[in-house]
């Protein structure tokens, strides 16, 4: 995969900092509140370009990705730890691109969040790299060893997805799940399932590929994670996709929901289609209010809306 393409989806400036901000008592006063800068990346070995939100560990570390930078310029899984006076350290857990042949095979330009096992092991996708160049599922142990499993466009057409934008969720049973903005049946994007075999490798599943239906219906190129709902239901959003009409011509974006069947497939229904007003174009994860309801956001379309919030009542 080109270095150009590592840059497909990435829309507006990327704080070049990992900050916190940390507020008062007075739930009105967040203008008065302290802003700190935790730690500045100079854009060399420690990394660069920091395109996801961060993770804590029980101890009080964060966990992140730089989308660039390291020591081979594939991006980075860095640690920050609290030192006593209040300032942080940064290390560098790995740098991708480690190993180069035949395509940064450990992976390459990780822009998602991270996700930690009970055992303490991170895992994560790069949109590049890996054994075939369509992008990896990693894992990185305590110890800092980096094992790949799974390398995308591993099948004719890459039809098992490519270019993994987004972070990993597990399920009870110990899978996990995630999207592919690319690849598939349609060359649109992917929902897959990758499931832990005894001899620790991994398989993947497409439970679902996008552009199935006329005028890509069913959603397309989806560019954000997953969530579960209490029955085991996935729900997500795509970028673009949907039957309705659009000034981008590629249509607007939808909801969609993914269920199991009790014959072990998936099936998909859309929630919502998006249109030019208010709202187009949801590129970011969904999340669940106690009663049910979903909220998301899109970044509106190209004329007349600059973005919106919304809800989702079942």
């Amino acid at each position: 995969m080109s270095r150009n393409r590592k840059r497909l989806l990435t829309l507006g400036a990327v704080m070049l900092m990992v900050t916190i901000v940390i507020p008062v008592l007075s739930p009105g006063a967040w203008a008065a509140s302290n802003y700190k800068t935790l730690y500045k990346f100079t854009g060399g070995v420690d990394g660069e370009e920091p395109f996801a939100s961060l993770v804590f560990d029980q101890a009080g570390n964060l966990y992140g990705t730089t989308e660039s930078g390291g020591a081979h310029d594939g991006g980075t899984v860095f640690k920050l730890a609290p030192n006593a006076d209040g300032s942080w350290r940064e290390s560098v857990l790995h740098s991708f691109c480690s190993r180069p042949r035949p395509h940064c095979s450990d992976g390459e330009f990780p822009k998602a969040s991270l996700i930690f096992d009970q055992a303490g092991n991170l895992y994560g996708t790069t949109f590049g790299g890996g054994l075939f160049g369509g992008g990896t599922v990693f894992k990185l142990a305590p110890n800092g060893r980096e094992s790949v499993l799974y390398s995308f466009c591993s099948r004719t057409n890459c039809v098992d997805g490519e270019a993994p934008p987004a972070s990993l969720i597990f399920d009870q049973a110990g899978n996990l799940y995630s999207t592919t903005f690319l690849g598939g049946a349609h060359e649109s994007g992917t929902l897959f399932q990758l499931v832990p075999n005894a001899d620790g490798s991994w398989r993947e599943r497409v439970l679902h590929s996008f552009c199935s239906r006329t005028n890509c219906g069913d959603g397309a190129l989806p560019d954000a994670g997953l969530v579960f709902d209490l029955a085991g239901n996935l729900y997500g959003t795509t970028e673009s996709g949907g039957d309705q009409g659009c000034l981008s011509g590629d249509g607007c974006g939808v909801v969609f929901k993914l269920t199991p069947n009790s014959n072990g497939g998936w099936k998909e229904t859309v929630l919502h289609t998006f249109f030019d007003h208010p709202g187009a174009n949801p590129g970011a994860s969904l999340i669940f209010d106690p009663a049910g309801n979903l909220y998301g956001t899109t970044e509106g379309d190209v004329s007349t809306t600059f973005g919106s919030v919304f809800e989702i009542v079942p």
